[in-house]
């Protein structure tokens, strides 16, 4: 089969993939709640100072908790995994905090990463395998990068064509009994050659014994543009963020094969990310973002009216762009499949989940590294450990935990079993990354 290798499958020589002009969007505070006073706020983190493993030394700079940059434009693609950005600007979250954050509707991943790599975005709701890919150059671009927080758990989901459906493909397995018996050039999207869904697509296809670089070609897609391309015929499947696995079905183009969840329950999805460099330069405003997103997660989280008013929020043309009804459902844990059947699924997108969700794990971004190295974007084997403590800032999240109130895990690592029944606990990368029977 005609294979489309990573990392620039499907992307134009500048590195971006085709899609609409960058719009940016001032999402300018709706709702007047009461700023916490920078006092009160510094009061937080002193008592927070006298816990162990804080490391609170570096959070002050020239003697002050006050934000050294004030207003900040913070990235974002229309997904629905955005909200937590979205809502702390439009609750007025952001001002309690101190800052003013400006979110950027942007039109792709590859732009996300030139405009957080030259300075136009100062942070980005990101793909957690972009940020990874940058720090190590994997694809052209280079610059020591940061994750600061993990924004959400599950909530994407793989779609296969309704042609593919007719032939049985319905999931996985049925997937590979199609491939097999109908030789056939096919073409998968994803939306970044280093990132989630790429990761998400090749493990999922691996597990059930297709092998995505061999049997298939994957190209790369913005987002907003998965449905359409499906809808004329580009694409037999796709992995995505919501709310556009959901709008496939409403649009009866496709159908849900999978849900990321189903990959791996409560995995790491997009994360706060920055530069190394802004976090050296501005430790505090970079405190104060991530807690104000920490709080809005918190409050989507919280009900399901919340919920209702964060989809009605994010479904403006302004953000993602569709029909609330496209966002609503699975956002509350209703998912139907596009050939009849629903469930309520216990492990929907997630933003906070009592804090459990945006602790960013060391193990969470050594696992993508092991997948780099699976599928040959990586030649050698980095550094696993070392790489993720310098990209992900355990002590600034810390100190933003404990602004905002947010619990915070003893342990770095966590442990995770996989749809294929393999576990992931970070312990042994290396042995982890070469143990898979398909890989480049």
């Amino acid at each position: 089969m005609t294979q489309q290798h990573p990392p620039f499958a499907g992307v134009p020589a500048d590195g971006r993939a085709a899609g609409p002009a960058d719009a940016s969007v001032d999402a300018a505070s709706a709702a007047g709640l009461s700023r916490r006073s920078l006092i009160r706020q510094g009061a937080t983190l002193g008592a927070a100072a006298a816990l162990p493993g804080l490391g609170l030394r570096g959070a002050w700079a020239a003697g002050s908790d006050k934000p050294e940059k004030e207003e900040v434009r913070i990235g974002f693609i229309p997904l629905t995994d955005c909200a937590s950005v979205v809502m702390a600007s439009v609750l007025g979250i952001d001002k309690k905090y101190g800052v003013k954050i400006v979110p950027s509707k942007e039109a792709s991943w590859a732009g996300v990463r030139d405009k957080l790599v030259n300075g136009e975005l100062d942070f980005a709701h990101v793909l957690y395998g972009l940020v990874y890919g940058v720090h190590l150059g994997v694809g052209g671009a280079k610059k020591d990068m940061a994750v600061l927080m993990n924004i959400n758990n599950n909530g994407q989901a793989i779609t296969l064509s309704k042609k593919l459906a007719d032939a049985g493909a319905v999931d996985g397995a049925g997937l590979a009994k199609a491939m097999a018996r109908d030789k056939r050039e096919y073409t998968f999207a994803q939306t970044f050659p280093t990132g989630t869904h790429a990761m998400w697509l090749y493990y999922w296809m691996a597990a059930h014994g297709i092998d995505p670089m061999k049997d298939a070609k994957s190209i790369v897609v913005p987002p907003p543009q998965m449905v359409a391309n499906m809808r004329i015929g580009n694409m037999d499947g796709f992995c995505v963020g919501e709310p556009w696995g959901h709008r496939a079905i409403v649009d009866g183009i496709g159908i849900t094969a999978a849900t990321t969840q189903d990959i791996w329950k409560d995995h790491p999805e997009k994360v706060l990310g920055t530069t190394g460099e802004f976090v050296k330069k501005y430790p505090n405003t970079a405190r104060a973002v991530t807690a104000a997103i920490l709080e809005a997660g918190k409050w989507i989280d919280a009900s399901a009216q919340n919920k209702v008013k964060m989809a009605d929020t994010i479904a403006g043309k302004a953000y993602v762009n569709t029909g609330v009804d496209a966002i609503n459902q699975r956002i509350l844990g209703r998912y139907q499949n596009g050939l009849g059947k629903t469930w309520d699924d216990p492990n929907p997108m997630r933003f906070y989940n009592d804090g459990k969700t945006n602790f960013p794990y060391l193990s969470d971004g050594m696992w993508f590294l092991t997948q780099h190295k699976r599928w040959g974007l990586l030649k050698d084997h980095p550094d696993y450990l070392a790489v993720a403590k310098q990209i992900n800032q355990i002590d600034i999240y810390q100190q933003a935990a404990a602004a905002s109130g947010t619990p915070v895990p003893k342990d770095p690592m966590r442990s995770s079993k996989l749809i294929d029944g393999v576990v992931w606990d970070g312990k042994d990368p290396k042995k982890y990354a070469d143990s898979f029977k398909i890989h480049a």
